[in-house]
Parts: structure tokens; sequence; C-alpha cells
């Protein structure tokens, strides 16, 4: 679709831009749009990545009064854990 432009139309669109938008507002838009992609990116990777790797939970921390809640814990068996859509 786009293999087809040669210098000379990438110029004129450059041109098209450049009066569009102002030599001083071409700047800020190619930052934000850089912006949005590396975002992109890191919420890919993340969503990646919590798919790819199993979620650790630390353990609970036990008071001292705590002890009987280990031991019934301990009598029920261990549910699987739900599985995630995303």
């Amino acid at each position: 679709m786009f293999g087809n432009l040669g210098i000379g139309e990438l110029m004129i669109i450059l041109v098209i831009v450049l009066v569009l938008f102002g030599a001083k507002r071409i700047p800020e838009i190619s930052a934000s749009f850089g912006k949005g992609i590396r975002e992109f990116k890191k919420n890919v990777n993340d969503v990646e990545r919590s798919i790819t790797e199993p979620e650790t939970r630390p353990e609970p921390r036990l008071g001292a009064g705590d002890q009987t809640a280990v031991r019934r814990d301990a009598e029920e068996p261990a549910r699987p854990e739900p599985k995630r859509l995303i």
C-alpha cells in the first residue's frame, strides 16, 4: 500500500504537515506519539509477562494469636487458582 511512495511524495506530505501544524507544534506531536508507542509496548510486555510467569504471593505473617489459622488452613484441601482470561 505505502510501498510506492518515493522521496518526492514524502517531501510533499512533510510540507503539507508543516503547513497544517506549524514548525513549533511538530516536535510536540512527535514526542507525544513516541510516548504513546512506548506506553503501548510497555503494557503489551506487562500482559505477556503476567500470562507467562506465575504470580508469586508472599506468605502471610502470623502474629502470636494466629496459630489457629494455620491449623485450620492445613485441614482444608487446597483449591486451584482460577484461570485468567487476559
